[in-house]
Formats: structure tokens, C-alpha cells, sequence
């Protein structure tokens, strides 16, 4: 069963930028308005770290009565597509935000930041560069060293203006020249050592086509972006703390030229995320993609956000995991188990009961009558009354798991073994009177007999005392389904880091951490009324954990389920 993220009103979680935001709101900055936004580059799929950005910054327009703008940083038409606007546009939706009329794309801004960069052109605060990448780089200095200007860093006003204007003709090739800012080649901040803010890029771009042949800088981009959509409040994650200088200094230039009214966006930022047994670096999850190892993009065990939908993780879960984690200034890890757990919480709150018997073999009723069946009640949900309850044929062959019959039990052991008494649970209480074998010795069939005066729910029932409870599909009723068993995508917490025992010389590569058992297929038995489900209904499977109906591979009547998450963290003791 699928549900829509809850509207329920919790207590705010505070942190020290709600805490920020609502002194600015207090003290009237902006007229008291808030703004975010959530500026994603359409280059690739959202993942989990992007689900923490997103709730913070939609959650926190939500609460404090502002809004969020979605806006797509399209400044790099050599790795940008259609495909991946529309997969960030459905991901945010689907972790119920909504944008109302503020979707942005910073191609959109084009002419006027051309504009800007012709302004500072005039203003002396910008010029054309003509070294080479490498000299650039020879020229820049180190953290320890200023830079040198370089020896194209006084040209005229005029002659810049001139080899703009010709770069955006496409008179020149790639890399012939850039424009860059005029700071400070000896700032102790690198990223004020002149930095470029236009590139030429003889590229097709996915929403402007071939209009133009100069792109501007990210960097560069992103803070006229924010004013323009009169942004109060641009949050960022930690690496952008050393260009934040940048991003004021470029505001200050063109609000001292009229183009932006103060105040101007104020840049916060916080630590990403960082979740162990995944990597979310970008070009480890292409390489992951393009190797083969996993099954695309939307793989159940990627951590992307249409992998997680497809896994059957919920948007709400995202939500109370970004809440769960809360926001702060210092980079920390925060265990898989968490995001786990905010899953497990809410499915179980959410996930309707059925039955599934994942490792079948038979179990012959010998007393109960040949071609006869009946209807067992069972409960939709143990503690919701009110979601009603559904019927399972009862018959005399079923389906039980393997692991539920031992013919030599070893102590302890409370479920089936000739002579022992187990419930049927929303049955019948049956004693195993033995098991059949093929030719080899394997198991083919348990056999028992059952008690007519034990049905659950009926009269005498409760007399009969048992410790065991197993679940059961009926053969004749019951639905084949393929199920596949997700587990994490690494063994290890740290991908690629070196671990205790490890030589000195060791470089360890973090595909070497895959984890061989993060897929496995099966072919299962399901109660019924598993057979006519919807894609992407969800349930907890008894005592195997939570399900989903596959997005795109379940069919009604041939049903394909993924595990999303067992009923109890079995990592916590498992010595990775």
C-alpha cells in the first residue's frame, strides 16, 4: 500500500540556520520574508544527500511560511539532459515538495549575465585571459603562495570588451581565452585569485540550443541566480564555504551598479551528508552504472532517489531521517542503520500484513479432506482495527518455509519435528507426524495432521497451548511470485578506505567493497491476494521484513516484489 506524505503538524527541529533565518524574520530583513531554493545541475540523478538539501530547504520555507524555488543550474550544456530535469523534477515531487509557480533555469538569465560581465568589463573589474590552462594554474600560486597576475591582466577596457564580443561570436575556439574577475592575485583566498566567470563552450545546450558559444562559471552563475529571484537565504553544504567571499563580492559589484538592491542574498552553509555503505560521489556512481554493477540508475540498491523509490523507501521516511539527523557546521558520518530505521518506522506503521513463503516446501495435511478448502481471517494490520482484515484459503497441501521443519531438531527449536505441536497461525494447531524424501535424502514434503476444534478465532481454540507459530501459503490458492532480496550495496561502512589490518602500501579500491549478496532473485509463494496488487503497493511480508510491488516489472498476475528493508537491523552485530 502506497500513501502520500503526511501533513501532520510536527514541532519545528531547531537548528543554527532555522535559528538564523528566523532572527532575520523577526528583525523584519527582506520585509520578513524567506525564500530558498533548491538549485540542483540537471548532469545527473539526486541521491540521498540531495533528499537532506531538499527537506531543509522546502521544509524550512513551509514551516516559516516562505517559499522555495526549484531552479536548474544549466550553465554546462556538455553534461546536461532533458532526461535528468525531468527525473529531479518527479524526485522532488515525490518527496512531497511542491514549487507552485517557481521553477527557474539559470539559462534562462543568460542575456543579463552577459550583461553583468560586460558591466564589469566597464567597471575595470574584469578582464580576457588568454594563458593556456597549465600556465593559468603556474600563475595562480598555492595555499602558501600568492599568485602572479598575469601578463594579460591590464588589457584595456576596450580591448576586452572587443574579445567578449568576439568570443560570444564564436570567433574563437574552446579555450582560446576566458573572462575572469579582477580581485586579488595575492588573496590568501584562492578562490578571490581572479577567478574565471566565462568559459566558451561550442556546445549545443538542451533548452537555448546553439544561441550561444560562452557559458558562464558556476560560481559565477549561482549567486546572480539568487538575487534575481530575490533569494533571502541561499543554503549550501560546506564546500562552498571558501567561494561564499565570491559570491559577496560578485553581489556587491553589481549592487554598487544598480543592478541588485540591498540587502543581497546571504549564503549559509552546512555539512552534507555523509552516509556509511554508500558512495555518493558522482563519478563513482557512474562508473558503478557504466561497470555493471549495478542495474542502472534506478537499481533498488543505488542511493539515488529513484533507486530508493523503486527500493520502497518513502518519501516520508526521507523526511524523518532528514529530521533525525538534523542539520550542522561539522562533517560527521551518520550510519545506514538510521536511514534504515526511519524507513522500518514508518512502513510498519503504513504497510498492510500478507503472507509470503519465500523458501517453500510442502506441508501435506493427511486428515484434512482431499479437494475441500476454507477461508482463514486474517488481520490487515495488528494494531489498526480499522483497515479491516482478508481471508487465506485454507487447504489440505501448503506452502511453509524450509527453515520451519528440522527432522533431528536442535534445542530449542520450536516449530516443526515429528511429534511436536505448532499453530498454523491464523489457522489450524497441526503435530508434524514426519516428512517424505526423494531419492537422494532431500526433504520433499512435511507431513501432519491438524485438530478441527483449533481454528483461530472459533470457540475451544485458545486450549490448545503451542510455542510455535509459522505462516503458510496455500499450493492450490496460492501466487508464484518473483522476489528479489536487497541488501547493501557495500560490505563495508568506508568504501575504499583502508581498513585495520590493511598493508601500509595498500590502495584499496572501493569496488573491491561491493557487497556479493546485495542481490539475490528467488521465486516465492504469496497468499492470494498478493496476485492482483498495483506497482509500487507496499507491505511487510511476515516475519521477512517490508516489500514493494516493483514499479516497473510487476504486472497483476505476475507479480514482482523487492525487499526494502528487513523488520530489524541485521548489521548491528554482523562484525563488517
Amino acid at each position: 500500500m502506497s500513501s502520500a506524505p503526511s501533513n501532520e503538524t510536527q514541532a519545528p527541529v531547531q537548528n543554527f540556520i532555522r535559528s538564523a533565518v528566523e532572527a532575520d524574520q523577526r528583525a523584519g530583513k527582506w520585509g520578513g520574508r524567506i525564500e530558498t531554493r533548491f538549485p540542483p545541475e540537471p548532469n545527473g540523478y539526486l541521491h540521498y544527500g540531495h533528499a537532506k538539501s531538499i527537506c531543509l530547504n522546502f521544509g524550512l520555507a513551509e514551516e516559516l511560511g516562505g517559499a522555495c524555488h526549484l531552479r536548474f543550474d544549466d550553465t554546462n550544456p556538455t553534461k546536461e539532459e532533458q532526461e535528468y530535469v525531468d527525473a529531479i523534477i518527479e524526485s522532488v515531487r515525490w518527496l512531497g515538495y511542491d514549487w507552485g509557480e517557481h521553477l527557474y533555469y539559470a539559462s534562462d538569465y543568460f542575456p543579463r549575465m552577459v550583461e553583468f560581465a560586460e558591466y564589469l568589463i566597464k567597471a575595470g573589474k574584469a578582464y580576457v585571459e588568454s594563458l593556456s590552462a597549465e600556465e593559468m594554474r603556474a600563475y595562480r600560486g598555492t595555499l602558501t603562495e600568492p599568485g602572479r597576475n598575469s601578463p594579460y591582466r591590464e588589457r584595456t577596457i576596450d580591448e576586452n570588451l572587443d574579445l567578449f564580443a568576439r568570443m560570444k561570436a564564436g570567433e574563437f575556439p574552446d579555450g582560446a581565452h576566458i573572462l575572469r574577475a579582477k580581485i586579488d592575485m595575492a588573496s590568501p583566498n584562492i578562490n578571490l585569485r581572479d577567478p574565471a566567470i566565462y568559459r566558451i563552450r561550442h556546445a549545443s545546450h538542451h533548452r537555448t540550443g546553439d544561441q550561444w558559444c560562452v557559458y558562464p562559471m558556476y560560481t559565477f552563475a549561482h549567486p546572480i541566480e539568487d538575487a534575481i529571484e530575490n533569494i533571502t537565504h541561499s543554503l549550501c553544504t560546506l564546500e562552498f564555504e571558501d567561494q561564499r567571499p565570491f559570491y559577496e563580492w560578485l553581489l556587491e559589484q553589481l549592487a554598487e551598479g544598480g543592478f541588485f538592491e540591498r540587502p543581497l542574498p546571504q549564503q549559509i552553509e552546512f555539512a552534507r551528508l555523509n552516509l556509511t555503505y554508500v558512495v555518493l560521489s558522482k563519478r563513482k556512481l557512474i562508473e558503478l552504472v557504466e561497470g555493471g554493477h549495478t542495474d542502472g540508475w534506478d537499481d533498488p540498491r543505488m542511493p539515488t532517489l529513484i533507486g530508493a523509490r523503486r527500493r520502497g523507501f518513502t518519501a516520508e521516511g526521507f523526511r524523518n531521517f532528514a529530521e533525525r539527523v538534523g542539520i550542522s557546521k561539522a562533517n560527521s558520518w551518520i550510519d545506514m542503520s538510521v536511514l534504515e530505521e526511519c524507513m522500518r518506522e514508518h512502513l510498519n506503521d503504513t504497510a498492510e500484513r500478507r503472507v509470503a513463503v519465500l523458501d517453500p516446501v510442502k506441508l501435506i495435511v493427511t486428515n484434512y479432506p482431499e479437494g475441500q478448502s476454507e477461508d482463514c481471517n486474517a488481520p490487515n494490520h495488528p494494531l489498526k482495527p480499522e483497515l479491516g482484515s482478508r481471508t487465506m484459503p485454507f487447504s489440505r497441501e501448503l506452502w511453509i518455509e524450509r527453515e520451519d521443519f528440522m527432522e533431528e531438531p536442535v534445542k530449542g527449536f520450536r516449530r516443526l519435528f515429528p511429534g511436536n505441536k505448532v499453530r498454523l497461525r491464523y489457522g489450524y494447531v497441526v503435530e508434524c507426524t514426519g516428512c517424505e524424501k526423494d531419492a537422494e535424502g532431500n526433504i520433499t514434503a512435511v507431513t501432519c495432521e491438524y485438530f478441527p476444534d483449533s481454528k483461530s478465532g472459533t470457540p475451544g481454540a485458545d486450549n490448545y497451548k503451542v510455542k510455535g507459530n509459522l505462516h503458510w501459503v496455500s499450493v492450490e490458492h496460492g501466487v508464484e511470485a518473483e522476489v528479489r532480496l536487497y541488501d547493501r550495496l557495500f560490505a563495508y561502512p568506508h568504501p575504499g578506505q583502508r581498513r585495520e589490518g590493511d598493508a601500509e602500501d595498500l590502495e584499496r579500491n572501493y569496488l573491491d567493497d561491493l557487497n556479493a549478496d546485495s542481490k539475490r532473485t528467488i521465486r516465492a509463494c504469496l497468499e492470494p491476494s498478493l496476485g492482483d496488487t498495483t506497482a509500487e503497493s507496499r507491505y511487510q511480508f511476515e516475519r521477512h521484513g517490508y516489500f514493494v510491488a516493483d514499479r516497473f516489472d510487476h504486472q497483476v498476475g505476475s507479480p514482482v516484489f523487492n525487499r526494502t528493508v528487513t523488520l530489524k537491523d541485521s548489521w548491528k552485530n554482523s562484525g563488517s
